[in-house]
């Protein structure tokens, strides 16, 4: 019996296969609003937008559901796959950046931060170790030892 690869077969064959579903999931977070008879979205008396369908912020896991996968880590791992990867990883920069955005406003903060920590690479709440700062005193004691010498 000759052996195979085990596993399941991959949900997706091409990038193509999932970039129209990419852009349907980021345009219904967007909402739907109610449109007046020119088919203007209708306002409110402040000017904010009426909808049928609220809006909704994009997320790693909203994406992860929309391309029909069970969780978050399903998504990460075809990310990893090369085929996917400029794919997956421009969507997730979208999701990224939108959070970026909602640490400027009062009320989005806290979910953006954490998005952002468990999400994406190079962000966290955490100051960085303290190597960096030993490798600059040491730099300064050898400068300090150079324009020292100079000096003499």
């Amino acid at each position: 019996m000759p052996k195979g690869k085990g596993g399941r077969p991959p949900k997706y064959k091409c990038k193509e296969e999932i970039e129209g579903l990419i852009e349907t999931y980021f345009e219904e977070c967007e909402g739907i609003p109610w449109l007046d008879e020119e088919g203007k979205p209708l306002q409110a008396d402040k000017g904010f937008i009426i909808y049928k369908k609220r809006p909704k912020p994009p997320t790693v896991t909203g994406l992860a559901l929309a391309l029909g996968f069970s969780t978050r880590l399903s998504l990460l791992n075809y990310q990893a796959k090369p085929e996917f990867m400029n794919t997956i990883t421009r969507a997730k920069t979208f999701i990224e950046e939108y959070a970026e955005r909602r640490l400027f406003d009062r009320e989005g903060v806290q979910g953006a931060k954490f998005s952002l920590i468990n999400n994406f690479k190079g962000w966290s709440d955490k100051p960085k170790d303290d190597s960096d700062k030993e490798l600059f005193e040491k730099l300064d004691d050898i400068l300090e030892g150079i324009n020292h010498a100079a000096k003499q």
